[in-house]
């Protein structure tokens, strides 16, 4: 049967973030961006610190700052991404994103070796926090 609809799901460890029947997702996966239609063929992918797009059956988009996490396109169109963590745009505290971002910088800056561990997660916990601020600022 041909489906004119994603049924789709976005969930954290915390929660489920987001749940609805929508038109399309689009996605940042490990190998690039990608938008998810009705009856896409089944597909497991990365995901990527970045922006996810849903377009919702009466036109209009929400938009998520997503980190890395896991894609499972299901047979008869069902979509669930798997994250470590979700924000809807407008939920974002824009202040509360950018000084995260200030205190991960600073503390990244004070490792002294760039091979230590705490320097990569410092540094993707900057990036996580830079794209909250992108996705806040660009839909708000």
């Amino acid at each position: 049967m041909i489906k004119k609809s994603i049924q789709f799901n976005i969930v954290t460890p915390e929660r489920k973030v987001y749940s609805n029947e929508v038109l399309e997702v689009t996605i940042p996966t490990g190998a690039g961006e990608i938008t998810v239609l009705p009856n896409h063929i089944p597909l497991v992918s990365t995901v990527v610190t970045g922006e996810l797009r849903v377009k919702l059956i009466d036109g209009s988009i929400h938009s998520f700052a997503v980190s890395s996490g896991i894609l499972e396109v299901q047979p008869s169109s069902k979509v669930v991404v798997l994250a470590d963590r979700s924000e809807l745009a407008t939920e974002i505290d824009l202040d509360r994103a950018k000084e995260a971002y200030k205190r991960a910088e600073k503390a990244m800056k004070s490792v002294h070796n760039k091979t230590d561990v705490d320097y990569a997660r410092f540094e993707a916990l900057m990036n996580k926090e830079l794209n909250r601020v992108h996705v806040a600022k660009r839909w708000k």
